[in-house]
Formats: structure tokens, sequence, C-alpha cells
């Protein structure tokens, strides 16, 4: 063991001594042209690379940029064709339940149909307690102004030359 360990010491004297009689490497301009001349050879074509992937990097967000305008336009223009199913349906429905009812569909807002039938019925209710006999209610017998004695004509003559 110790012949080993004499042997270590050994080389790592001789390492230590190898080490002290190289002298540093020193380069003349040509030797530091050369190594630099090689180096920007390899990087030669860099800037040509990189406005390729530049280029590359665009293209490829403006096709995605173009993918999502053509999604969310397609999205968009679902909802509307959807709104427009819906309001199609709706219009049908109401339609249907006033032909069926005699109330007119302008009235109806209900979403279903059992909502548009349960309106119908309150509004045919309502007018069958407002117009009796099927006649209008008129409170003060039909006379507007509370003259039943004159005529239109006489009544406009009268407006007309108070007035103008």
């Amino acid at each position: 063991m110790e012949t080993e360990i004499l042997t270590n010491q050994e080389a790592t004297t001789q390492n230590a001594e190898q080490t002290e009689q190289t002298e540093p490497k020193t380069f003349t301009q040509e030797d530091v042209d050369r190594i630099v001349t090689k180096r920007v050879a390899r990087y030669s074509d860099y800037e040509a690379l990189k406005e390729k992937a530049a280029k590359y990097d665009e293209q490829i967000e403006a096709g995605k940029s173009d993918l999502q305008k053509a999604n969310e336009k397609a999205e968009h223009l679902q909802k509307e064709l959807d709104a427009i199913k819906k309001e199609t349906e709706l219009r049908n429905l109401r339609d249907e339940v006033s032909r069926a009812t005699g109330v007119p569909a302008v009235l109806l807002t209900g979403e279903s149909q059992e909502d548009c039938e349960a309106q119908a019925q309150a509004i045919l209710t309502w007018a069958a307690q407002k117009t009796p006999n099927g006649y209008p209610r008129i409170p003060d017998g039909g006379d507007p102004i509370g003259n039943a004695k004159k005529s239109t004509r006489e009544l406009f003559k009268e407006w007309f030359e108070e007035n103008v």
C-alpha cells in the first residue's frame, strides 16, 4: 500500500512539474484572424436564417389569426342562425295559438305553447268581462262629448267657429 501511495504522490509531483514547464500559448494576429474567420464562417448565414425564422413565425401567426377570425365569425353566424330559428319557431307557435283562439298574435308573448294558450285564455276572459254580449261597453252611452241632441255637422260648425 505504501508503494501505491508513493506512486500517487510521485504522479502528482510530476504533473505539477509538467504544468510549470508548459508555457502559456501565445497567438499572433494571423492566428487570431484565422480562428475568428473560422467561427464567423460557421455563423455566416445566421442573419438569413434569422430572417427566414421571423417570416415563418409571421406566417404562422397570420394563419392562426385567420383561423381564429374564421372561428369567431362562424360562432357569430351560428348564434345569429340560432336566434333566427328561435324567433321563427316562436312566431309560428304564436300564430297557431292565435288562429286557434282568435286572440291577435301580437298580444301573445309566451315562450311555449302552454304559455301562449294560457295568455290567450286570460285575454279572452278579460275581454269577455269588458264586452258583454260581444259588443264593447261604452261608459257614456256612445256620446263622447255629452251633446247627443246635436248632429255631427252642427257640432263641427260650432267647433270651427270657435277655433278658426
